[in-house]
């Protein structure tokens, strides 16, 4: 089990000076150290946790060069490995999406030393909640810092400044670099391989950030670990003119039929190859050809894009062929008063209205979301002994509107971020974690996306992994897919993969 043991820190934070008649104090860090330690099966790994917020200065416009000015108190959680090498250690930067989405899924979900309880599909967690050790947590390998965004968990702009400075596309992504720039400097870190794992928008994200630092900063990162992709948001924003999106969510159709029973006697992995192949070889053709199609070859598309996604072909006819997720969602266990998860598929619940063309609300996230909040809320204060004034934000509205100004009359995407930092930085590998059942970010549209990038066709090959699992959005609530997860991004952390490859063409 997890031992906690006397605070290295009560609070790193120093009081606030004496200022001037008139001045507000400035902000200061506020970090609490703890010593712990995970018993393992092939030994105990000690550790400390670090908690809480520091504060991220800028250069103001016009001023003295150097001279800081406060702008962000971000909020982090800093799991450092006791007794190791620490220069030579990897070291995670995690975060998850949203846009308004806490780090809290990626930290007790997976990769840090403790980990919740949730349940899954068919069995969500009862109260009391409760938090388990995680004996394959990343930071057997590497050491892990999960970072808030701007108005998510405790993070917060400084005083006198606005948050939605940093509500967009652009001002997230410079923050979270600054955040990554001054981590490194503090600890002295400069010369540790650096991964980056963002789940969602965090993938988003991630790709983003990855780029800048080097764009910016000439900092290269080591691998991407992209948890449930979105790097093209055009291939999955449904919206008159763009079929995309109609053509990328089949598959994943298929697959949560097939989940509730839809295609008896069948394999997963057969439903899944037969739907992609409909969905890139055929399916363009039906929705491009518009009112040039026959009737009869209208109700013949409707049948079997019916019989792939297990809903009625008259209701895929009445939708021109172009089925939209959430109406998907309320549509296919319609006969048995259900509604369908969308960020698993595999969830879910009583439908308020039967009648309703769209899902009310996501069974997956109301199933899964109280155990993480409980356990959230009292790891912080109990076992890492930091508390704050302020709530905490699992997920969070304020962050909206969020900004693309940088994508006016174009579609949002970072695909050329990720193509340019693997074409300027030869040593960044990616590895690209997709779940089945996962209606937020359809595996299919993320395989697109990879495959157009503007590398060299081996470095695709060669530098970006891509892995499946039978699950949803967040995988790691169903075990099978939690432990072939962690493994993969244990094999990926530590080049156990691209060492065994090596060794097998050295043999050959």
């Amino acid at each position: 089990m997890t031992d906690q043991h006397r605070p290295a820190s009560n609070d790193e934070s120093t009081k606030p000076g004496p200022s001037a008649a008139g001045e507000k104090p400035a902000p200061e860090d506020h970090l609490v150290t703890t010593l712990h330690s995970l018993t393992l099966p092939d030994g105990t790994l000690d550790y400390t946790a670090t908690t809480g917020t520091v504060v991220l200065k800028e250069e103001p416009e016009g001023e003295e060069y150097g001279r800081g000015a406060a702008y962000a108190e971000l909020f982090s959680v800093s799991y450092l490995a006791q007794g190791v090498e620490a220069t030579e250690r990897p070291v995670v930067f995690a975060f998850n999406g949203g846009p308004g989405a806490s780090t809290v899924w990626l930290h007790l979900g997976l990769l840090g030393p403790r980990r919740v309880d949730s349940g899954d599909a068919g069995a969500p967690a009862a109260p009391p909640h409760r938090l388990l050790d995680n004996h394959e947590t990343i930071l057997k390998d590497a050491d892990l810092v999960v970072v808030d965004a701007m108005t998510t968990g405790y993070s917060r702009p400084a005083p006198g400044q606005k948050p939605s400075r940093h509500h967009g596309l652009a001002e997230d992504r410079d923050l979270i670099a600054a955040f990554v720039i001054d981590w490194l400097t503090r600890h002295q870190r400069w010369t540790s391989p650096l991964y980056l794992a963002g789940e969602s928008y965090g993938t988003t994200r991630a790709a983003a950030v990855a780029a800048h630092l080097m764009d910016r900063y000439y900092v290269a990162i080591a691998g991407i670990a992209l948890i449930s992709p979105v790097l093209d948001f055009g291939t999955l924003r449904f919206h008159p003119a763009n079929d995309r999106p109609y053509i990328h969510y089949l598959p994943t159709y298929a697959a949560i039929a097939h989940a509730h029973g839809k295609h008896e006697d069948r394999l997963l992995q057969d439903v899944v190859d037969e739907a992609e192949a409909f969905a890139e070889q055929k399916y363009p053709a039906l929705l491009a050809a518009g009112l040039r199609l026959a009737p009869e070859q209208k109700q013949e598309a409707a049948a079997r894009i019916g019989a792939l996604i297990g809903v009625d072909p008259d209701w895929v006819e009445r939708a021109d062929l172009r089925v939209e997720h959430m109406a998907f969602l309320a549509e296919l266990l319609r006969d048995e008063g259900l509604v369908t998860g969308r960020i698993d598929g595999r969830f879910t619940a009583p439908a308020g209205d039967g009648n309703s063309p769209r899902m009310e609300t996501d069974p997956s996230i109301d199933q899964l979301a109280p155990s993480y909040t409980a356990t959230i809320n009292q790891y912080l204060r109990g076992e890492l002994e930091f508390s704050s004034d302020v709530v905490y934000e699992i997920m969070s509205g304020r962050v909206h509107p969020w900004s693309y100004k940088d994508f006016e009359n174009r579609s949002v995407e970072v695909a050329s971020d990720l193509s340019r930092l693997l074409r300027k930085s030869p040593h960044t590998r990616v590895l690209v974690s997709h779940g089945y059942h996962d209606a937020a970010t359809p595996f299919h549209a993320s395989e697109h996306v990879l495959a157009q990038l503007a590398i060299p066709r081996e470095d695709y090959s060669e530098r970006i992994r891509i892995e499946y699992y039978e699950a949803g959005h967040m995988m790691y609530c169903h075990e099978p897919s939690r432990l072939a997860l962690s493994q993969h991004l244990s094999e990926f952390v530590t080049g156990a993969e691209a060492q065994t490859e090596a060794e097998t063409e050295n043999a050959d």
